[in-house]
């Protein structure tokens, strides 16, 4: 007869042993909570080396922070006033219009300049590729005020070594041409000087994924008959867009905030010509002394950069579940 037969109740089941007939014990909350233990001097560290700046700034600009408040240790709030002063200048729009459209360019530039030349290391000799590399290394090195100074000096309107070859070669019209007469023209000259300094870092990550690509994918291509283009849009895109969607996302943060190059050339000018949303926020926090109002803008700026990643985000996500 059973034991529930019986009228005796069911004996508990047995707890699973370990091969070596130890009784298997259970995680207690210490087990479980060690990982987050451990993690947490780590998660302190950066909420407080990047978390508390960027609440600070965000506390500052609902405050009123002039040079006198800043000196005499007062606190008066204004509430959403620096965001109402600075979306309500037309300035600031036509700059932040500007910045966006100057931001697009250069990382346009940018991006296709680095794929060409990526794409041009795969092809040509070991000695043409270690000259190329060397050539950008020497250009990734160069300090920015130091690769700055040399584009003022190629681009100068009396000595410019830029002006007098396009005399020599018959463009009479370049002597003693500024490029520096407008804020269009300063720009171009600024973006020159970005793209070419962003080169070298899209060059070399380009290029490390394109050798990366199975040589037999190129070989089915060339046997199918396909023409270079078709064999760069079946083979080469596919692979390369998941790293090209990065540095591009990459680029369009650094670029949208640059402030050393363009403050180092011609400080914003001429007659703010080349004022970006970076150089304002100089002009408004350091020079005039509108600590609050320039928080104001850090923080717009903050939140369209959040924007361009949230957006990657999201890209990178749907790229990712296409692919499983």
């Amino acid at each position: 007869m059973t034991a529930t037969m019986s009228g005796w109740p069911p004996s508990a089941p047995r707890r699973a042993a370990h091969p070596d007939g130890a009784p298997r014990r259970r995680g207690g909350a210490l087990d479980r909570a060690l990982p987050y233990l451990l993690l947490a001097p780590a998660l302190v560290a950066v909420l407080w080396l990047i978390g508390w700046p960027v609440l600070s700034v965000l506390v500052t600009s609902f405050r009123k922070l002039n040079l006198r408040e800043l000196t005499r240790g007062e606190v008066v709030w204004t509430g959403l006033d620096n965001y109402a002063e600075i979306l309500g200048d037309p300035e600031f729009w036509m700059i932040a219009l500007r910045t966006v459209v100057f931001t697009a360019l250069v990382v346009a530039a940018s991006v296709l300049a680095g794929l060409l030349i990526a794409l041009l290391m795969r092809v040509v000799s070991p000695v043409v590729r270690i000259v190329l590399q060397v050539a950008m290394l020497l250009a990734w090195a160069m300090p920015l005020l130091a690769a700055t100074t040399v584009y003022q000096w190629i681009f100068d309107q009396q000595y410019g070594i830029l002006n007098k070859t396009l005399v020599k070669v018959g463009f009479d019209s370049f002597a003693g041409y500024s490029w520096f007469s407008t804020g269009t023209s300063t720009l171009a000259v600024i973006g020159l000087l970005i793209v070419w300094q962003a080169i070298p870092f899209l060059a070399f990550s380009l290029y490390a994924g394109a050798v990366g690509i199975p040589k037999d994918q190129y070989e089915a291509a060339g046997i199918d008959g396909a023409s270079a283009w078709q064999t760069f849009r079946a083979v080469t895109w596919p692979e390369l867009r998941p790293l090209l969607m990065m540095v591009t996302f990459l680029s369009l943060l650094w670029d949208f905030k640059v402030f050393a190059q363009i403050w180092a050339m011609k400080k914003g000018g001429p007659d703010g010509g080349s004022t970006t949303l970076a150089v304002y926020q100089y002009l408004e926090g350091i020079s005039q002394s509108h600590f609050g109002v320039a928080a104001a803008v850090s923080v717009v700026m903050v939140a369209l950069l959040a924007l361009l990643t949230f957006q990657y985000l999201r890209r990178l996500v749907r790229s990712q579940e296409g692919g499983l």
